[in-house]
C-alpha cells in the first residue's frame, strides 16, 4: 500500500460513493462475446451512428457491432442484459474472448458510408492461420470495400486468427487509422489461458469461498488470467482509453453529407470520396470504454448507451485480487493514476513478465513486472496488472470496532493474524468456514478496535490518522457517506465525542452500502474534463465495500 495517503487520497475513500449518486446497480465485470471453442466466428459490420456524452451533446462515430444473422453468447455467463443489436455499432466494438492456442474467425462487413472507402481490422499480436479472404488487398491487410462495390464478397473479408498466448489485446482498423480508429473503429480481444493453473481452480478456500458465503456469483472470465500459478485473481475489468476530437468528427459528417448524391450514384463517382484533416490534433472528449465520467458509472448495457454498451465502475472487498485489462486505444499516452494502490504490472500484450531462478535441480519463474504509482496506456498496446486493497496502514478499525463492542448481539468479530498479519483462513485457531462469513474477512489486525475516535476528534492535530473533512463544507457534500468506516451499520458505529462524523446529507447515499469511493483518474488534469468542464473524462471510482455487501455484476 503506498505509503502516505493524503487527505484527498484518504477521504475520497470513506466519501460518498460518487456512483451511487447515479446508480446503486452499475457495476463493471468484462462483457463480452464469448469465442472460446474452437471454430468460433466472429460476424462484425462496420457503421455509423451517434455517440451520447455527459454534456448532452451527440458525436458523429463510426464502430465495429454485430452483422445481420449473427446471434452470439455472451461472457461471463451471470451477467443477463447482454445485447449485441444487429448494425448498431458501438464504441468500443464488441469485445471478443477467445481461448489461447484455439482457431477463430472475424468476418467483417463494411457498412460505412461509401464515401468513407475501404475499412478492415488489425489483430496485432495473434497468429495468422490462413491468408484473408474477401474484399480486396490493402496496405496492410485485405480490406472491405463499400457497398456498392462489384465482385464476389467485395464488401466482405474474413480473418482466420489464433491467439499464441493469454491476455488482452487491441483490434483495430489498418485502413486510415488516423480517422477510421479516431472515429470509433477499435475493440478488445481477450485470450483467456487454455491451461489454468491448479491452484487457482480451488473453490473451497479463500475469497472465491468468502463470496459463496455471501451469495455472491462468479463473474470471472477465468481462475487465472495466464498459465502460471501466480495469476490467480478475484475480480477483472477492462478499460479501453481513447480521446476524441470533436472536430473531426464534425468534419466527417458534413462530407459524408455532401458526399450522398455522388455515391448514390455510384461509389465510384467523382466527389463520393472523404477529405477529413486528422491535424492539428485537439481532443475535448476523453473515454473510458467509450463513455466519460459520470456516463462510465451507469450500467451495462444502459439503455441511454446504445453504441456504448461497456462502462467503467470496478467494485471489489478488501484482501481481493483485482485483475485489470487496459488497452490504449487513442493517439495519446495516458497516465492513469489508481489511488489506494500501486498496479502490479503482469503482462503487456499477452506477454507476461517474468524472472527466473534455478539452480542445479529446479528451475522456477516468477512475477516479475514492476509496481506503479501511475500507469501509462501507450497508443495500441496493452497491460494486464493486478489491484490490491486490504486497509493495511490507516491506522484504524475500518469496521469502526471497538472495545465496547465485546459482548450481545453487536459483539464484533474476532481478528487473529495470519502469518502476514491478516484475518484469513491462515489465521491459527480460526474456524472454517465460520471465518467466510466474518465481515472482517482479511481485516489487518493491528488496527482491531482501534476506532478513528480513540484520540480527540480523531483527527492528526489530536494525535489521530486522518483529518475528516467538514460536513458543512459544500464540496464535501454528498460526497461523504457520513462515516469513515465500512459496512451499511457503519453511521451507527460512528459514536464519536463528536457529530461531525454523521452530516445531515448521510441519508443522500444508500444505506445497504457504505463503500469507501477511491478516485481512479487521468494524471492529465485536462483529461479529467468534458469539453473542458470539471468534472468529467477519463475518471472513475475504485468501490471498496464491505463483505456483507454483495457485489452483483449482472447488470
Amino acid at each position: 500500500m503506498k505509503n502516505t495517503i493524503s487527505k484527498s487520497q484518504l477521504f475520497l475513500a470513506p466519501m460518498a460513493i460518487v456512483a451511487l449518486l447515479f446508480t446503486a446497480t452499475a457495476y463493471a465485470a468484462v462483457p463480452g462475446i464469448n469465442g472460446t471453442s474452437s471454430g468460433s466466428s466472429f460476424n462484425l459490420t462496420a457503421v455509423s451512428f451517434y455517440l451520447n456524452q455527459p454534456d448532452g451533446a451527440t458525436v458523429y462515430a463510426w464502430g465495429y457491432g454485430c452483422s445481420t444473422g449473427f446471434t452470439p453468447t455472451f461472457v461471463p455467463a451471470n451477467i443477463t442484459t447482454a445485447k449485441c443489436p444487429a448494425l448498431a455499432g458501438q464504441v468500443p466494438g464488441p469485445t471478443l474472448v477467445v481461448t489461447e492456442g484455439v482457431p477463430f474467425t472475424v468476418t467483417l462487413t463494411n457498412g460505412l458510408p461509401p464515401s468513407a472507402g475501404n475499412t478492415s481490422i488489425l489483430f496485432p499480436g495473434m497468429t495468422v492461420v490462413s491468408a484473408a479472404t474477401g474484399g480486396v488487398a490493402g496496405l496492410l491487410t485485405q480490406e472491405a470495400q463499400p457497398t456498392g462495390c462489384t465482385g464476389t464478397n467485395c464488401n466482405q473479408v474474413t480473418y482466420a486468427l489464433i491467439a499464441p498466448s493469454p491476455g488482452t489485446r487491441a483490434y483495430y482498423s489498418g485502413t486510415q487509422s488516423d480517422l477510421q480508429v479516431e472515429m470509433g473503429l477499435y475493440g478488445a480481444i481477450i485470450a483467456l489461458p487454455a491451461n489454468v493453473p491448479s491452484n487457482c481452480s480451488s473453490t473451497t478456500s479463500g475469497n472465491r469461498q468468502v463470496e459463496m458465503a455471501h451469495s455472491e456469483h462468479d463473474f470471472r472470465l477465468a481462475n487465472a488470467a495466464y498459465d502460471h500459478p501466480e495469476t490467480c485473481y478475484d475480480r477483472e475489468y477492462l478499460f479501453q482509453f481513447a480521446e476524441m476530437d470533436q472536430n473531426i468528427h464534425r468534419q466527417a459528417a458534413a462530407q459524408v453529407a455532401a458526399a450522398a448524391a455522388a455515391c448514390a450514384t455510384s461509389i465510384t463517382t467523382p466527389g463520393c470520396t472523404l477529405h477529413v484533416p486528422t491535424e492539428p490534433y485537439k481532443p475535448s472528449y476523453f473515454l473510458i470504454n467509450g463513455r466519460s465520467m459520470p456516463d462510465d458509472m451507469d450500467a451495462n448495457y444502459g439503455a441511454e448507451y446504445p453504441h456504448q454498451p461497456y462502462n467503467g465502475n470496478p467494485h471489489m472487498h478488501p484482501g481481493e485480487i483485482t485483475l485489470l485489462r487496459v488497452i490504449g486505444q487513442g493517439r495519446w499516452q495516458h497516465p492513469f493514476h489508481e489511488h489506494a494502490n500501486h498496479v502490479r504490472i503482469l503482462a503487456r500484450d499477452g506477454n507476461l513478465i517474468t524472472s527466473i531462478t534455478s539452480d542445479s535441480s529446479t528451475s522456477t519463474s516468477y512475477l516479475a513486472g514492476p509496481l506503479q504509482f501511475t500507469t501509462t496506456t501507450t497508443p495500441g498496446l496493452a497491460f494486464d496488472g493486478l489491484f490490491y486493497f486490504t486497509g493495511k496502514g490507516l491506522n484504524w478499525d475500518m469496521y469502526g470496532h471497538n472495545f465496547a463492542d465485546t459482548a450481545g448481539s453487536n459483539a464484533a468479530p474476532p481478528c487473529v493474524p495470519d502469518a502476514n498479519g491478516y484475518y484469513t483462513d491462515q489465521s491459527p485457531g480460526v474456524t472454517i468456514p465460520t471465518i467466510y462469513s466474518a465481515i472482517n474477512y482479511y481485516e489487518w489486525c493491528q488496527d482491531h478496535f482501534k476506532p478513528v475516535q480513540a484520540t480527540p476528534l480523531g483527527d492528526v492535530e489530536g494525535g489521530g490518522p486522518a483529518t475528516l473533512p467538514d460536513p458543512n463544507i459544500f464540496t464535501n457534500g454528498a460526497w461523504y457517506s457520513g462515516s469513515p468506516y465500512l459496512g451499511p451499520d457503519a453511521t451507527t458505529r460512528a459514536t464519536g465525542p463528536t457529530s461531525s462524523f454523521q452530516p445531515s446529507n448521510v441519508q443522500a447515499n444508500p444505506a445497504n452500502e457504505r463503500g469507501w469511493a477511491f478516485m481512479w483518474h487521468s494524471h492529465n488534469e485536462r483529461e479529467i474534463t468534458t469539453n473542458n468542464v470539471f468534472p468529467g473524462g477519463m475518471l472513475m471510482m475504485m468501490l471498496v465495500d464491505s463483505r456483507e455487501f454483495v457485489i452483483d455484476e449482472s447488470m
